[in-house]
């Protein structure tokens, strides 16, 4: 029998990872997969430590399963970089894993390969959304809007002297 780990990952706590966990629990019975552990974060793609992936890799390290299944090649990572780090480890500790909304299986060589190619798009999906923060935020600051936490009342706590005054000898601001 297999052993698989479930991953799945949301961006923010207001996401509901279940229906990525409904699918994925689904497709371990219809493969007659026994489930050890599903392992959900509920933060960014783009953090390369993040607490239930961290759990997944020292899990793995032990040998605890066989495969790793998740849901889309953008829920474990958005960097080539890391996903390629990912893969490699598993692929040293004789760990394989299904992307199941593509049907892709790496205990097979054209799922290594398809893989390697979504690799790539997922990154590429990340640099155009940056491009794209970055581009608006240069539109409000051509436009002279103010880009930040605004300044008033509420702004009257006195902030810590530490990091960039100590680093550089300037004087802390009074507030």
């Amino acid at each position: 029998m297999i052993i698989v780990a479930i991953y799945v990952r949301v961006s923010t706590q207001e996401q509901n990872p279940e229906n990525q966990l409904i699918e994925l629990r689904d497709y371990a019975k219809r493969r007659g997969f026994q489930i050890y552990k599903e392992y959900v974060d509920h933060i960014s793609g783009s953090k390369d430590s993040r607490p239930a992936l961290n759990e997944l890799m020292m899990h793995a390290r032990k040998h605890l399963f066989d495969t790793v299944i998740f849901w889309k090649v953008d829920r474990l990572g958005r960097s080539v970089s890391h996903l390629t780090q990912i893969v490699k480890e598993w692929e040293n500790l004789d760990i394989n894993f299904i992307v199941t909304s593509l049907g892709m299986d790496t205990s097979t060589p054209s799922g290594k390969l398809v893989f390697g190619i979504f690799a790539q798009v997922a990154e590429f999906e990340r640099e155009i959304i940056r491009e794209r923060i970055n581009l608006g935020l240069a539109r409000v600051r051509k436009e002279g809007k103010h880009i930040g936490r605004p300044k008033g009342k509420k702004d009257t706590k006195r902030r810590r002297t530490s990091g960039y005054h100590q680093r550089w000898g300037k004087k802390p601001s009074p507030y």
